[in-house]
């Protein structure tokens, strides 16, 4: 259990375990012979990714930014990327009950980030926080809509659509606070409405930056996945972050590094991106 304050917030990592993906895949265009030296991948090219959530204790609000991928994957997916499930049991080690978390915060819709939004009761898909306000962009459940070929896996509107019929997710155009102190910011590359989870207490910032940053093993300006929808715009969507959070030193949150939750970056005296790890 990974937990940390940012001023008068606590902020806590929680894992809905760990999947796996194609190594290839993972980091795109970079070649095996420089990812492998960061990442090992198994006999099938398999690298271990991480399921990462943050509770995130305001004093008033209980917030949760990520679901996982939760226990509804169709048992084609089950296959392919496993479904560990541990979200809920981890939560609970944290002391969080689903009946606890005031908001839940997605930073865009595919499945492995909103899948414990929901959950199956019998035959019936219920909110797995019932008292929680849920948020999401706008642009993301309108993309998912379409089914197009090129990503139609990666949405699956039972994480979502029930929760918007009855009005318990809202959809989220462009940047939010959504309390004091915590914001959405969007950083288009992975999608072109994925957005950022910006905590901010008495000059303390923590960032949740989500697949714009998958891992630590990402943070070099090139270094994207296959899956990033445009390429070009996480460069520039990276180069934003950091005129950012490098001089203002804030703690970047990481959502599918299987090992480092959070870091502060820094360039070393070679310009070099390095992550330094926080407690």
């Amino acid at each position: 259990m990974h937990r940390l304050t940012i001023s008068d917030f606590e902020i806590t990592a929680v894992s809905d375990g760990i999947y796996r993906l194609d190594g290839g895949a993972f980091f795109g265009v970079i070649p095996k012979v420089m990812w492998g030296k960061k990442v090992k991948a198994d006999a099938e090219n398999y690298v271990p990714v991480g399921l990462n959530s943050v509770v995130v204790r305001t004093g008033q609000q209980t917030i949760l930014i990520e679901t996982g991928i939760g226990n509804k994957l169709p048992e084609r997916l089950i296959k392919i990327f496993g479904q560990p499930a541990k979200l809920l049991d981890n939560l609970a080690v944290a002391g969080v009950s689903p009946d606890d978390v005031d908001i839940v915060i997605n930073t865009h819709l595919h499945f492995d980030h909103c899948g414990w939004n929901t959950m199956l009761q019998g035959d019936r898909v219920v909110p797995t926080f019932p008292k929680a306000k849920y948020y999401a962009p706008e642009g993301e459940w309108q993309h998912g809509r379409l089914q197009l070929e090129r990503d139609a896996i990666s949405y699956m509107s039972d994480n979502y659509d029930p929760l918007i019929k009855t009005g318990q997710m809202e959809l989220l155009q462009g940047d939010r606070e959504i309390v004091p102190g915590v914001s959405v910011q969007v950083f288009p590359g992975h999608t072109q409405t994925m957005q950022a989870v910006i905590i901010k207490s008495r000059g303390q910032t923590a960032c949740y930056i989500s697949d714009l940053i998958p891992t630590s093993a990402h943070i070099d300006l090139t270094w994207g996945m296959a899956f990033d929808l445009f390429p070009l715009l996480t460069i520039e969507s990276r180069k934003r972050y950091y005129a950012q959070s490098i001089p203002e030193k804030w703690l970047t949150m990481f959502t599918h590094d299987p090992n480092i939750p959070w870091a502060y970056l820094e360039k070393d005296e070679r310009g070099k991106m390095v992550a330094r790890t926080a407690p």
